[in-house]
């Protein structure tokens, strides 16, 4: 059950939101943003929709489920018990928001955070609400954190050579699932194809030497992002000098994101760190990642975030070399980064930048 300090922050924010902009009322139907409001609640079903099979109807002094016959219960029962939600419940078959919108708000301004007839889709905004987690939140996210981190190290053991990029795939998945983790994004790229591309989905391939492993684990609406990358045999010394690299890059990107910084000037940071290692066009070839939490990246980073870093965001920076890459997620805390995902027992490099001492994963030999 949700603690009712999150649940009156979420409110707060909400009725701040509100009366800023003039409105009765703030529709959420999107899944990122009712597991926020929801201190966690889950209303997907389908993993390739945004939206969900629930809608949250949030006035300032009471706040309403939109949902069927069908999802009612478990919504009810599993996703917000005990938060105080009214209900708005059709039949399945007679399914349809906005008449629901209107019996629930007749004549009222209401703001939503998608497209809807008779109401005004306020969606960056809206994202903008999710920043700065709240301490019960912190907690989850660390909690996911350390089982992504821990799931992806013990696939890497999994794996050998001969299996398919398929099979790596369903291994990445599995420890992620065995953990309650929905891997929204699974990517695997052997020898080759790792060389090739740079958001590589599995295929038929056979791992030969090198693999790398990338995913994306939701629980309660958040999300973890962390990759590994390993080799069978000796590591080559060109793919040894790159990843020292990478690591380098990427620890100046983290030690760099600290409450109250431009995240353009992290991004300009990165930059530096690239052009310092030897490879200063490399950064072109993919985006660097930026902030997360209840989405994969709220946006891509770019020298020209004019943003600034709130207390507890969430953050998870992807910097790339041809052949390997470096990444994991963060919360930008009041004593600096935290990376939240790492890999027990994978081994790691220390890294010095901005001041900080980070330890960043290694390609695993085996």
């Amino acid at each position: 059950m949700a603690a009712t300090s999150e649940i009156a922050e979420k409110q707060r924010r909400v009725n701040e939101f509100l009366d800023k902009g003039g409105y009765d009322a703030l529709l959420l139907a999107r899944t990122d943003n009712f597991a926020w409001f929801a201190c966690g609640g889950d209303c997907h079903v389908n993993t390739a929709q945004e939206t969900g099979v629930g809608s949250l109807l949030i006035h300032r002094d009471r706040k309403t489920l939109i949902t069927n016959n069908v999802e009612r219960p478990r919504l009810l029962e599993e996703e917000l018990a005990g938060q105080g939600f009214q209900e708005e419940i059709s039949l399945w078959a007679k399914d349809a928001l906005p008449l629901a919108i209107q019996r629930l708000a007749p004549g009222q301004k209401i703001a939503a955070d998608m497209p809807l007839p008779g109401v005004t889709d306020c969606s960056g905004e809206i994202a903008l609400l999710r920043r700065a987690l709240a301490p019960e939140e912190v907690a989850r996210y660390r909690a996911l954190g350390a089982d992504v981190g821990a799931g992806i190290g013990e696939a890497a053991t999994d794996i050998e050579p001969g299996l398919t990029e398929h099979e790596a795939a369903a291994a990445l998945a599995s420890h992620q699932f065995s953990r309650g983790i929905l891997p929204i994004v699974v990517l695997v790229a052997a020898d080759d194809r790792l060389l090739k591309y740079r958001h590589p989905i599995p295929t038929g391939n056979e791992i030969k030497r090198t693999v790398m492993l990338v995913v994306c684990g939701r629980r309660q609406g958040l999300i973890v992002s962390a990759t590994r990358l390993m080799h069978f045999g000796p590591l080559p010394e060109d793919l040894r000098k790159k990843h020292d690299a990478v690591v380098r890059v990427d620890a100046a990107f983290n030690a760099h994101t600290r409450v109250g910084a431009r995240i353009g000037d992290i991004f300009k940071a990165g930059l530096k760190a690239y052009a310092d290692q030897g490879y200063p066009d490399e950064w072109k070839l993919h985006h660097q990642g930026g902030p997360t939490g209840y989405a994969p990246r709220d946006y891509r980073a770019t020298a020209d975030s004019d943003d600034l870093v709130q207390p507890n965001q969430a953050f998870a920076w992807n910097p790339s070399i041809t052949g390997t890459k470096s990444e994991d997620t963060i919360i930008a805390t009041a004593d600096g980064p935290e990376i939240i995902s790492a890999s027990p027992d994978f081994p790691t490099i220390e890294v010095k930048a901005a001041g900080l001492t980070l330890r960043r994963s290694a390609i695993l030999e085996r």
